[in-house]
């Protein structure tokens, strides 16, 4: 278990379309030795991937990144960088694919570079949480929950491009010197966090914001919202006689607006623990996805990141949980740390097993559960004997 940090990130002061607030993260020095550029797959039928285990998850994927990295100390470019006189529009793929198969979220191509698809990495993390089920053949489940566990398994998201506002924020969003990401708010909901090794990496990849995913409510609150207040520099003229005072209420202005940004993000900075698991090791970075607490009371993120060993964040997307998505993911955590037993789950639960089986039931679970067992637990309002 560790937290999650914006190592070697600061942030400048947001900008505000509608109930879209963007706000800035600056790198005072660029990261060289590791660069992203995406893969583009274009419009088509959802993917298949071949998680690698004999598990497919299938999901539209309209892009992948390519992460390169160089282990010396010459600066490095992102691949398919090309020198043009002005600058040219990337071309999209129009072949349309009835099925495409994918290999893996995260795979190796070329020697020191590596293809994964971004946030499907960490949701696949989500929708494998538990994924095999029941540990034990308990009277309550059914053969398929015990043979198949939690097969299929199905979340819902939103594409970046259907929340209201965000594809003319980011039109309108002047880009930073020195940026290398964006924390994302919808109606100041901290909807994501997305950041890259270097400024031009960040440049080239501003736009796939808008094919990210995004939970229901953020697009629901993106309709309900009409806008969000901006934050504007408050100077006091009085306290300014010279260029020095007027820097330094300047950098007090700044001190401020950094301050306020933390603390817009610290649900996701915060002291609660994530667990990490390991992906890739890139050189010296290491590439991970996270699962949150499941506490039912604070904000859950899942996403993925590139970390150097030094501590420095390299790369992250972060994709905030609906109260629905925590809620399932608290009732299966708790249900595979009482060995899927109800009694046990039901007393860590403070609740009854029957109104446990209808939680199971409330959360998409209800294959799992024998019906006569369930209605059983429904008469006698206990564990049956």
């Amino acid at each position: 278990m560790s937290e999650f940090a914006l190592t070697g990130l600061t942030a400048r002061p947001a900008q505000v379309w509608g109930a879209v607030r963007l706000v800035p993260l600056v790198r005072d020095e660029p990261i060289t030795d590791l660069r992203l550029d995406q893969r583009v797959y274009g419009a088509g039928d959802p993917s298949i991937v071949d998680v690698g285990d004999g598990t497919f998850y299938r999901s539209f994927v309209p892009h992948a990144f390519v992460a390169s990295w160089d282990s010396g100390e010459a600066p490095s470019a992102a691949f398919g960088t090309q020198l043009q006189e002005r600058p040219a529009t990337p071309r999209r793929a129009k072949v349309r694919a009835p099925k495409r198969v994918l290999r893996r979220m995260a795979r190796g191509v070329d020697g020191n570079r590596l293809r994964f698809l971004p946030m499907h990495l960490a949701m696949e993390g989500y929708l494998a949480l538990h994924f095999g089920g029941p540990a034990m053949v308990w009277e309550e489940w059914t053969d398929r929950a015990v043979r198949q566990g939690l097969s299929p398994r199905m979340e819902e998201a939103f594409c970046g491009a259907w929340v209201r506002g965000l594809a003319d924020a980011l039109r309108v969003f002047e880009i930073h010197p020195g940026q290398c990401g964006v924390a994302l708010f919808v109606a100041d909901a901290p909807a994501s966090v997305f950041v890259v090794p270097n400024p031009m990496d960040y440049r080239a990849l501003h736009a796939t914001v808008l094919e990210d995913m995004f939970g229901e409510a953020l697009f629901h609150y993106a309709n309900y919202v009409d806008a969000v207040p901006d934050f504007v520099a408050a100077i006091d003229a009085d306290r300014v006689s010279s260029l020095a005072d007027l820097r330094r209420e300047a950098a007090a202005q700044h001190e401020g607006w950094g301050r306020f940004h933390d603390l817009m993000v610290s649900g996701l900075t915060g002291e609660d623990a994530y667990t990490h698991r390991f992906v890739y090791r890139l050189g010296p970075y290491e590439l991970s996805r996270f699962l949150p607490s499941f506490r039912l009371d604070a904000e859950n993120h899942i996403g993925e990141r590139i970390v150097h060993e030094d501590g420095r964040l390299a790369y992250c997307k972060t994709f905030l949980l609906s109260a629905a998505q925590v809620r399932r993911g608290h009732l299966l955590s708790v249900l595979h740390a009482s060995g899927w037993d109800l009694i046990a789950a039901a007393t860590a639960l403070n609740t009854t097993p029957s109104a446990l089986a209808r939680r199971i039931t409330d959360s998409g679970f209800e294959n799992m559960l024998r019906p006569e067992v369930v209605a059983r637990l429904e008469r006698e309002g206990r564990h049956p004997a």
